[in-house]
């Protein structure tokens, strides 16, 4: 054998020795982390296809379930389930090629008949909008799917790609077809990085790192949701060890967490949720809230600052707007001013110079003490109401219901732009819209057929404008949702998605080791 292809034999032995060599295994999931969350889990947060306009579900959604394609930390429309989408210079076709190999929970194949399927059992936020503007959806092949628009709509992707709404989460066709949706809700099978173990309604729902994951194998073993709503109960079991992650923390009970040695706080750095009083009578000419001053009224009355700081320690970002900064195309507008005088003026100047009656205050659960102050702001000034509290599941479906009447605190962290918060709260296929005013939704549709990106942002902003010059909704603050996070843990997954306020993505989340 000459000398040179003796070395070529003796490289190419190596190499292949070397490649067999195994490298360090892989760690398999271990420890249990669990949540102390600020609200009573609901049943319907197990499918995507109940998915409301609100961020909650999302907490759930990202463990059981995936997404063709979904928030990352990569970037807003992230390949998923799908590992890649195209669309058509003309903007009527958008093509999904699913990701090789992947699987749900039962072993099953992701194929495009899921797709077609989860998009047209989906009912949730933006589904009428969405089902207007998509023309079909055609099967390309097993792992191919094109939807097909009526006419070009820009903001398809922000609808169907983003936490704006549930619609591009997948579910088993097969699966949901033989057990129903009942049966789905009791037994959930998704294509996520967990499984589901056991759910016990209002209480707690179990969940287990599923080795068959794509993207990778968890490194936890266990997620445990315990639903403690009563903010003490929450803190005084992080404190104890009973959970690792409390949500929610505000003013004394917060700074208290903050204090105890080996604990700590923590909240996204960007906030996409936005507090604000609505006011669903004020389409009643009988109304009170019907004449504008008195809307306006009620702005001047509240202390944002002081309600800011008594609430989140002052991490909050007091508003005007309705849409918070960090969403594409929102315009700002510097809130009112704590001007309890001039509310008292304007009151008068509408005809309420002793103040009124408005009934039922609906605060958004748990913030039960926010609502409080602001029942006794708007008292102070001569707006009288009776809070009355409700557990979170109820009142969204009451809201979204039109059951709800008087005075409600709304507040919504989901994804999207402007464009797709405003459809939820202003336009007429808005799951929370409690009227509609011609000209804006005028410029609504017309923002959505326009395919220039400045001439479209200027239509949103005029949207805006247009709000908040008729205090259609009384902006309060952009939340601070500040966590009190235990000592146990390495990773909690806050900021790893801009602006999304749970733990997510939920495989990368670590515990410390012994």
């Amino acid at each position: 054998m000459r000398p040179s292809v003796s070395r070529a034999v003796v490289l190419l032995i190596a190499l292949v020795l070397l490649t067999a060599v195994p490298g360090p295994a892989l760690a398999a999931p271990e420890g249990t982390m669990t949540w102390g969350v600020h609200i009573t889990l609901a049943s319907r947060w197990l499918d995507p296809a109940e998915t409301e306009g609100i961020i909650t579900p999302f907490m759930v959604l990202y463990a059981l379930h995936d997404a063709l394609v979904k928030p990352m930390p990569a970037g807003i429309n992230t390949p998923s389930l799908a590992e890649s989408w195209t669309a058509s210079k003309d903007g009527l076709t958008y093509d999904f090629v699913i990701r090789k190999g992947v699987k749900f929970h039962n072993g099953e194949p992701v194929t495009a008949a899921d797709v077609k399927f989860s998009f047209e059992r989906y009912k949730g936020a933006g589904a009428k909008l969405l089902k207007e503007r998509v023309r079909e959806i055609q099967l390309v092949d097993a792992g191919r799917v094109r939807f097909v628009l009526k006419e070009p709509w820009p903001d398809f992707m922000t609808f169907y790609g983003t936490s704006a709404t549930g619609s591009g989460w997948i579910v088993p066709k097969a699966y949901v077809e033989k057990v129903g949706d009942d049966g789905f809700k009791k037994a959930p099978i998704g294509a996520g990085p967990y499984k589901f173990v056991s759910f016990n309604p209002g209480v707690e729902l179990v969940m287990e790192a599923w080795d068959g994951y794509w993207r990778k194998t968890p490194n936890i073993k266990r997620l445990v949701y315990r639903s403690l709503p009563e903010e003490t109960t929450r803190a005084a079991a992080l404190k104890k060890g009973e959970v690792d992650i409390a949500y929610l923390l505000t003013g004394p009970v917060a700074e208290d967490v903050q204090r105890t040695p080996g604990f700590k706080l923590v909240a996204p750095r960007e906030s996409q949720g936005t507090f604000w009083l609505d006011l669903p009578d004020q389409w009643d000419p009988k109304s009170p809230w019907h004449d504008k001053r008195s809307r306006q009224a009620a702005s001047f009355a509240i202390d944002r600052k002081a309600l800011n700081q008594a609430e989140t320690l002052g991490f909050s970002y007091p508003t005007g707007s309705l849409i918070p900064r960090v969403l594409e195309f929102s315009k700002f507008f510097e809130p009112d001013p704590y001007d309890p005088a001039r509310a008292k003026k304007l009151l008068a100047e509408a005809g309420y110079p002793n103040g009124f009656d408005a009934g039922d205050f609906y605060p958004w659960p748990p913030y039960f003490s926010m609502g409080e102050a602001l029942v006794a702001y708007l008292q102070n000034v001569g707006i009288r109401s009776r809070l009355r509290t409700m557990e979170r599941a109820t009142m969204t479906t009451a809201w979204r219901e039109k059951k709800l009447k008087n005075v409600i605190v709304g507040i919504t962290g989901a994804g999207g732009n402007a464009a797709t918060r405003l459809e939820a709260y202003v336009s007429r296929n808005g799951v929370y819209t409690a009227g509609v005013m011609p000209d804006v939704e005028d410029l609504f549709q017309r923002q959505a057929r326009e395919t220039d990106g400045k001439k479209r942002e200027a239509l949103i902003h005029q949207i805006q404008q247009i709000l908040h010059e008729r205090v259609t909704h009384v902006p309060i603050y952009e939340l601070a949702f500040i966590w009190g996070v235990g000592p146990t843990v390495e990773e909690p997954g806050i900021n790893l998605i801009r602006s999304f306020a749970y733990s997510a993505p939920l495989e990368d989340l670590r515990l410390k080791r012994p």
